[in-house]
């Protein structure tokens, strides 16, 4: 009869590990494009406005500075073409100006302008002016957002590996040297740390490459253009991911002496003294890669930045060696059987450090980057970090569930390591098993032989098989696997820490992923302070309204222009009054004038105005309605003979 075998399946482990990976998946793919980090607050010439004449030069002004360089503001005409002079200037106070060329003619113009905020972060928009009156344009502007695409998803997965590879380079490194230092020697540890190392060194690279596609052309054929990358360099977030690279390094270096030289010391002394070497050659290290975070992020810019660098490097080291250490306890618990109850234990100690200082510097962080009630709740920025707080809060929960599991560890071994709880406990079942099976009677039918220990021959034995002895040393191996994962899984604590420590895992992978979009999503009080410096913009736009628009019906005494004034010129009831002069300034007597109101924006319009002749060259309507605020576009037509009529248009910003 043929014996089945059992279909493999995948470990536990793995398949939890699985299913955290696709839910983060899930998490990245059903979030919104990044806002960006500073915003146009002003403009010279305005959005939408009309001038009578060519202006000399376009300013723009932002939230916060910004990295402008030539060719960063390109302003066209209604064809398409370049009118400026693609030389940028500073102004002063977040303003930037960029020439014109001579010779405007009249129409619709584009202003269209891409940045690099002060932490890193594209900025790109467009918006319109007309001189005259304005025209129909031919200008296509690209619709992919700045920062989007295949190479902005490229460079946020790249972004969150390399949190990721931070997290587990220090982390484990961390947790093997204050913790658990015989871990230097357990193989799954080892690959954990240097795959940290792997991951951040490559994730950097990546970065590096992708930069200028990212703040520039969206193309992905630009992260190998070599004047691009030198231009990156050149740059804050160049220079700091060149230094991280270079810190990298000495990383590599400090890997190899803790699992080589430190590992195979036995002399307690001199185990000491290189642990105190290491101890202090990896913190410069791992302070000087979090600090390429802080030199060009979030807290480079804004106020106290002085303050916020140095709290932010706190803030990556103690996320690193709670999510790290949790990492590397993980892995020992579920791939090795060395580890035990004092190493847990110290662990514990330095979660809840990291947990207390976590706690001091976030609070520091989100005053700083929120300021207000109002920006905690309707910004992206303050609901992505609600929803950090609430994962924090449920990670510190089951972190709480994980200490009683080590307390358990540890009253029960009585100061011995789980593992070796676990063996007394084995042994205790088999005593007690052979004393049930001793009272049982004897039966006379010839009992099986018992097991055997498996022996290896040694080497050089008379008879010895190289082939029979390579068998039998797997088998003994086979034997040694199995009895070790018997004591393992004996422990009913460490099974229940096992599963904690699975769980707080799987929050952290979730955590990282908040944490990454909040570093790409615009802070709550650079968004509110944006908001209010284009409301007041407005507010200063907002009032009577009058304009001037020149007419020429094409027929004999058919020039002149209109003055169109609107009170109080907000939202809701206006009063509209009409003056129609020739160019001599006198009054000028009409036929017929009508008004037409239109929001293109908000597709709305047109709605039509029949002022009432007053006087002379005077015409008036009340009650005209203007039922929201924006740019509406103002049609005036004007009639001087039975058969000259032309419609004249302005943009005028109302409410």
């Amino acid at each position: 009869m043929q014996t089945i075998a059992p279909r493999r399946r995948i470990p536990r482990l793995w398949q939890l590990l699985l299913v955290l990976t696709a839910a983060t998946g899930v998490f990245f793919a059903g979030a919104a494009p990044s806002s960006a980090h500073a915003a146009l607050t002003g403009s010279d010439p305005k959005q939408g406005a009309v001038v009578d004449r060519a202006p000399d030069q376009v300013k723009l002004t932002f939230s916060e500075k910004v990295a402008m360089s030539d060719g960063s503001v390109r302003v066209l005409d209604p064809s398409g073409k370049r009118v400026d002079t693609n030389k940028t200037t500073d102004l002063g106070s977040n303003t930037y100006g960029v020439k014109l060329r001579a010779g405007l003619p009249d129409g619709t113009f584009t202003v269209a302008y891409q940045v690099v905020s002060a932490d890193s972060h594209p900025v790109a928009g467009a918006y319109t002016f007309s001189i005259g009156a304005p025209s129909d344009t031919k200008v296509a502007l690209p619709d992919q957002e700045a920062g989007g695409g295949l190479v902005g998803a490229l460079y946020d997965i790249a972004r969150y590996l390399s949190y990721a590879g931070f997290i587990l380079l220090v982390g484990g490194a961390a947790f093997v040297l204050g913790c658990w230092p015989r871990g230097a020697g357990a193989r799954p540890v080892q690959r954990l740390v240097t795959g940290g190392w792997v991951t951040l060194a490559a994730s950097t690279l990546l970065l590096l490459l992708l930069r200028a596609p990212y703040t520039g052309s969206g193309k992905l054929a630009d992260a190998f253009d070599m004047g691009k990358l030198g231009d990156v360099l050149n740059t804050k977030t160049g220079a700091a991911l060149v230094s991280r690279l270079l810190l990298l390094a000495a990383a590599a270096l400090f890997i190899a002496v803790l699992f080589g030289a430190y590992e195979k010391r036995e002399d307690p002394k001199e185990k000491k003294d290189l642990t105190f070497g290491l101890a202090i050659g990896g913190t410069v290290v791992a302070l000087g890669i979090a600090a390429t975070w802080a030199m060009a992020e979030h807290a480079s810019t804004g106020i106290q930045a002085g303050i916020a660098m140095p709290v932010d490097v706190l803030h990556l080291l103690a996320v690193a060696t709670w999510l790290g250490g949790l990492a590397s306890l993980l892995v020992a618990l579920f791939r090795t059987t060395a580890v035990d109850a004092s190493a847990v234990r110290r662990f514990s100690a330095v979660a809840f450090t990291s947990v207390v200082v976590l706690a001091a510097t976030g609070t520091y962080q989100s005053w700083r980057q929120v300021g207000s009630w109002s920006a905690l709740t309707g910004t992206s920025y303050g609901q992505l970090l609600l929803v950090k707080i609430g994962l924090v809060v449920v990670l510190v929960g089951v972190a709480s569930v994980s200490r009683r599991w080590t307390g358990r560890i540890v009253a029960e071994a009585d100061g011995l390591a789980p593992e070796a709880a676990a063996a007394v406990v084995v042994e205790q079942r088999s005593k007690q098993a052979s004393k049930q099976t001793s009272r049982k009677p004897q039966k006379k039918a010839a009992a099986k032989p018992a097991m055997k220990p498996v022996t290896v021959p040694a080497s050089g034995q008379d008879g010895d098989d190289p082939e029979r002895s390579a068998q039998l040393a797997r088998q003994q191996a086979a034997m040694d696997t199995a009895r070790e994962k018997r004591i393992r899984d004996a422990d009913p604590y460490r099974s229940g820490l096992r599963r904690s420590v699975l769980a707080e895992a799987g929050i952290a992978v979730v955590l990282l992923g908040v944490t990454t979009f909040l570093t790409t999503t615009e802070p709550g009080r650079t968004e509110e302070e944006a908001a209010k410096a284009t409301s007041a913009a407005a507010a200063q736009r907002s009032g009577p309204l009058q304009l001037k628009i020149p007419f020429d019906t094409g027929g004999t005494d058919g020039k002149g222009t209109v003055q169109l004034d609107l009170d109080p010129g907000r939202t809701g009831s206006n009063t509209m009054h009409l003056y129609v002069k020739r160019p001599n300034g006198s009054a000028f007597d009409v036929p017929e004038v009508k008004v037409s109101l239109t929001n293109e924006a908000k597709d709305v319009g047109p709605l039509p105005v029949a002022p009432d002749h007053i006087a002379t060259g005077h015409w008036s309507a009340s009650g005209v309605q203007v039922p929201m605020a924006g740019t509406w576009k103002i049609a005036v037509t004007v009639r001087t003979s039975d058969i000259d009529q032309i419609t004249v248009k302005k943009n005028a910003q109302i409410g």
